[in-house]
């Protein structure tokens, strides 16, 4: 990995680009155990950077439990917050009390301003 989440991966992570005071990491498509480890290198690498790490949901089209723990992890590590998940994402969150812990807002640039 050349930076934080500065590289596309697998079709999974996009380009990061720094927003305010953190780093945003864009996601895309299915999100599971066989496919999660780019996405795992770049916010790990956002939160050794970064106070704040925006992860930009809007393309992610599903996330399973692994996908869940490893936002989990990443909460714990730095300031995390979850942009424009999709409906999927949303009963995922709901039905297991994630959304009690993690952030989530409905655009990047709410979570880049939201407080």
């Amino acid at each position: 990995m050349t930076g934080a989440g500065d590289t596309h991966h697998e079709g999974v992570v996009g380009d990061g680009h720094p927003a305010g005071a953190g780093w945003v990491v864009a996601a895309y498509g299915e999100l599971d155990q066989d496919t999660l480890a780019p996405l795992e290198e770049a916010l790990a690498a956002a939160a050794d950077r970064h106070g704040l790490v925006v992860l930009d949901a809007a393309h992610v089209t599903f996330g399973d439990s692994s996908f869940l723990n490893l936002l989990l992890r990443v909460h714990r590590m730095t300031g995390l917050r979850i942009a424009a998940p999709g409906e999927q994402l949303r009963r995922l969150f709901a039905l297991t009390g994630a959304d009690t812990v993690l952030s989530l807002y409905p655009s990047v640039e709410d979570a880049v301003g939201g407080s």
